[in-house]
């Protein structure tokens, strides 16, 4: 990797993107706060980015990154905090409309960008809930040994309803997706990479490393390769109106939680907080 072809692009106080001049590249860090989750703020600086990548207007990007600025953590998902708001207040409009700018997200990703835009997830740390969600959603996942990803809402009695059963079934099959949704376990990167949900396996610290390495190999079959991904997304394509679908699904389940659920929930929020500490949890 040459530094000399990287510049600061942009910079938010959520998301910090550079951009490789040699590869089209983007690399999007994503840094919210006070959880490393997925805040109102954080979608909408996606939102924002995404749109630019749909236009190609103000820069070419043939391959984005996302990545994490935040040590030991990828993303921890959901807002929680802001879940248990609306469920509190029963408000469905805003619960609804928190997930459907999820669900955006989601579905830019998946499909590409409506053009040849290649999405790469570089998983360095803990990526949960919504955060393993993001990363299914990229083209290709490239995570360091070590790192753990999982959908624990079955352990506050609810489901990933932003697309985690949609992608992962594309990546693994029906019945194996729902098996890892109802378990609430954390994986480690070795075994999703055996079982086929990731596609790369970079050493602990290697990441971005590996990235470099997927794209020069990537430039010795290009044409190949991006007629391949076309077919791929066109064959089994992850629709709009199934992604929303469902997460109007996830939205009336969430309403129907108890309290003993909302204080699992609320455990979570915690462990949310304390970004260092580790977010596994029992049932």
């Amino acid at each position: 990797m040459s530094e000399a072809v990287i510049r600061d692009f942009e910079r938010s106080s959520v998301l910090r993107r550079q951009y490789d001049e040699r590869y089209h590249m983007d690399w999007c860090f994503m840094k919210a706060t006070p959880r490393p989750c997925f805040t109102p703020a954080l979608l909408a600086e996606l939102a924002s980015t995404f749109a630019e990548y749909r236009t190609q207007t103000s820069l070419k990007v043939d391959y984005y990154v996302m990545a994490s600025d935040v040590p030991g953590t990828f993303n921890l998902g959901g807002d929680l905090a802001l879940f248990q708001h609306y469920i509190h207040t029963r408000d469905r409009a805003g619960l609804l409309a928190y997930a459907k700018t999820c669900v955006d997200s989601v579905y830019e990703m998946s499909a590409g960008m409506h053009s040849e835009t290649c999405g790469i997830a570089l998983v360095q740390g803990d990526a949960l809930g919504g955060g393993f969600e993001c990363a299914l959603a990229a083209d290709v996942i490239i995570a360091e040994r070590g790192t753990r990803m999982g959908l624990p809402e079955i352990l506050f009695n609810l489901f990933p309803g932003m697309g985690a059963y949609s992608l992962l079934s594309r990546r693994i099959g029906p019945k194996a997706a729902e098996r890892m949704i109802l378990s609430g376990h954390l994986y480690e990167a070795e075994e999703l990479y055996e079982m086929g949900v990731i596609d790369r396996l970079a050493e602990a610290g290697e990441g971005q490393r590996e990235v470099y390495a997927f794209l020069e190999e990537e430039a010795r079959r290009a044409n190949g390769a991006r007629a391949l991904r076309a077919a791929k997304r066109l064959s089994n394509p992850v629709s709009y109106e199934e992604l929303y679908a469902i997460t109007e699904i996830w939205v009336d389940a969430a309403l129907n939680l108890t309290e003993r659920d909302l204080r699992m929930m609320e455990r979570l929020v915690k462990r949310q907080s304390k970004r260092a500490e580790p977010v596994a949890m029992s049932a």
